[in-house]
């Protein structure tokens, strides 16, 4: 089927996005995942069920990964019956995960050696805003691929941006998501210490929200996550949280830098997965921060 997409991963933030391309990209969409609770719910909008990757390749000619690490989409791409072995002319191959650098170049040679073209798209931002369509997008990919994908794009993200070639959208959101946890370590030490100087913490947390250290982690991990101590399982866990910090460090390494701040915050996230946190959301790093700090 010409001109059909095909969608693999279909999680917390996989489904949402799929479900906004089948509402509004006016094309066919299938799904593929292993779990088929989210398939039969996006059937409701329209959503086809693929077999089999072979399937998905046979019918679709942009297909869109939102799988949780690099490691998956390699074995997604490279595996015996992954998508390089189906690979055409036709096909644009999206990742819309935070991967490896490198592997994601390594990725778009070997498409292009089958004549397919390979780009990558991470995303940022919230559940919510997965569902509402309001993503940021940061794209790898040359101008002709960008300009091909940016409508489908636009169908769950109001915010895109062209970065650069392949791999440059994965530099930005691995940068992105080191300042965000290193935020969010600061976060989790001023709480800390606010506590036992006897302050109120959500009284610290409200007046900084009016001053310079402002912030998208401070008004939704500091205060919707940490504040209440609530960290719920299926949301961006603390293992995957770590994974990222590895990934701006592998960067940091092949470009000769050394990041100080981001191998604290690994530190930390690690500190967390040993106390038993590891499938919690990721701000859960606050409680070992009260408890190593002691």
């Amino acid at each position: 089927m010409a001109g059909a997409i095909g969608f693999i991963g279909l999680g917390v933030m996989g489904e949402p996005m799929c479900r906004n391309l089948a509402r509004k990209s006016g094309r066919a969409v299938f799904g593929f995942d292993r779990a088929d609770d989210p398939l039969q719910r996006l059937a409701a909008s329209g959503v086809k069920r693929a077999a089999s990757l072979a399937e998905l390749a046979k019918q679709c000619d942009t297909i869109f990964m939102a799988l949780p690490s690099g490691k998956h989409v390699q074995a997604v791409c490279d595996g015996e019956d992954g998508l390089l072995k189906h690979a055409e002319a036709r096909h644009i191959i999206v990742d819309l995960g935070t991967s490896p650098v490198e592997m994601s170049r390594e990725l778009a040679k070997h498409f292009a050696a089958k004549g397919a073209r390979y780009a990558d798209a991470p995303i940022a931002r919230t559940r919510q805003a997965a569902e509402e369509g309001t993503l940021s997008v940061m794209v790898g990919a040359d101008a002709a691929t960008f300009s091909e994908l940016q409508p489908l794009i636009a169908t769950f993200a109001t915010d895109i941006t062209h970065c650069g070639d392949v791999g440059a959208g994965q530099v930005v959101k691995i940068l992105n998501n080191m300042v965000l946890m290193q935020t969010v370590v600061a976060l989790g030490e001023a709480l800390e210490t606010a506590k036992r100087a006897g302050l109120d913490a959500k009284l610290l947390f409200e007046t900084l929200a009016k001053g310079s250290a402002d912030s998208f982690a401070l008004r939704n991990h500091g205060m919707k996550a940490m504040l209440p101590d609530m960290f719920p399982e299926r949301a961006f866990s603390a293992e995957y949280a770590r994974k990222d910090i590895s990934y701006a460090l592998d960067l940091a390494r092949s470009v000769d830098i050394k990041l100080p701040g981001a191998e604290l915050a690994d530190k930390v996230l690690g500190e967390t997965i040993e106390a038993g946190y590891g499938d919690l959301y990721w701000p859960v790093l606050a409680r070992v921060i009260k408890i190593s700090r002691a």
